[in-house]
């Protein structure tokens, strides 16, 4: 699968950067990293719709902010050494530390998670994924259940079978997301590896202790029935992906599929909701 990237330069970066994040993510990229001051989103080739691109850089423009791009196809063989080059480690405090194989070993660190870097939503990169490691890092899983929807690299998946859970199943739409996350579980030395491709519905088990979900808004909100009849009565849920603007609708949204709101998480302007079912 070839990717397009868009090299992206914005002035200034706060707070738009995060702001076309969002919006990008909105019409379907689903990766994004900064080097050298510019920030590159990444799309799959058969996903690329110029004008929707054109439609968002416009609209951030409309409010006098300087943007300029310019986009480059990535071959599908180059995919992996185009995240390696940019790919470090991720510390979450003391708590864990998620590095490539090709990195030194780190000592001092409560947890490890090893990923072979494919993209940088699930690499532990993103606010919204350092913010739910942290989380995660904190909670005891011993004997639980987990449903990691939409799990990418699977290392919220793999953290939480290291942090004690009996069974996590984690799902992808992307059949290269789905390898690389059995992958991964082999290089963390995990056999307990039932990652599935396709959306919710490939989930027919119930009553899972605890749900986590790092997804764009629109589709959580599609999802959060699914999720509702999927949730152990008293068991959690974990939604991110989305900016705090965007709290108060997936809260409601929530609520009324059966989650009782316990606590919002933010970094930089991103989210992550937790929920307990009625």
């Amino acid at each position: 699968m070839n990717y397009i990237e868009l090299n992206i330069a914005i002035d200034p970066k706060a707070p738009w950067t995060e702001i076309l994040i969002a919006q990008l993510a909105e019409i379907d990229f689903e990766s994004f990293t900064e080097n050298n001051d510019q920030l590159q989103a990444y799309i799959t080739e058969e996903l690329m719709n110029s004008k929707k691109v054109d439609d968002v850089i416009t609209s951030i423009r409309n409010n006098d902010v300087s943007v300029d791009f310019t986009t480059k196809k990535i071959e599908e063989e180059n995919w992996n050494a185009t995240w390696e080059a940019d790919f470090l480690p991720v510390t979450v405090e003391d708590k864990l530390i998620i590095r490539a194989p090709f990195h030194k070993e780190e000592n001092g660190y409560k947890e490890e998670v090893i990923i072979q870097p494919q993209m940088s939503f699930g690499t532990g990169h993103h606010q919204t994924t350092w913010l739910l490691s942290s989380l995660l890092c904190d909670k005891d899983f011993r004997g639980l259940t987990v449903l990691d929807s939409g799990t990418g690299t699977g290392v919220l998946a793999i953290l939480a079978l290291k942090k004690g859970a009996k069974k996590v199943i984690g799902t992808d739409i992307e059949k290269g997301a789905v390898e690389n996350a059995i992958e991964n579980f082999g290089r963390n030395h995990l056999s307990e590896a039932d990652i599935r491709l396709g959306d919710i519905d490939c989930v027919t088990e119930r009553n899972f202790d605890v749900i986590i979900a790092n997804i764009n808004k629109n589709v959580l909100k599609v999802h959060l029935p699914h999720y509702s009849e999927r949730t152990a009565t008293s068991g959690e849920l974990y939604l991110s992906g989305f900016f705090v603007s965007d709290t108060e609708e997936l809260i409601s949204a929530a609520q009324k599929v059966g989650y009782h709101h316990d606590a919002t998480y933010a970094k930089e302007e991103w989210a992550v909701l937790k929920f307990t079912k009625d």
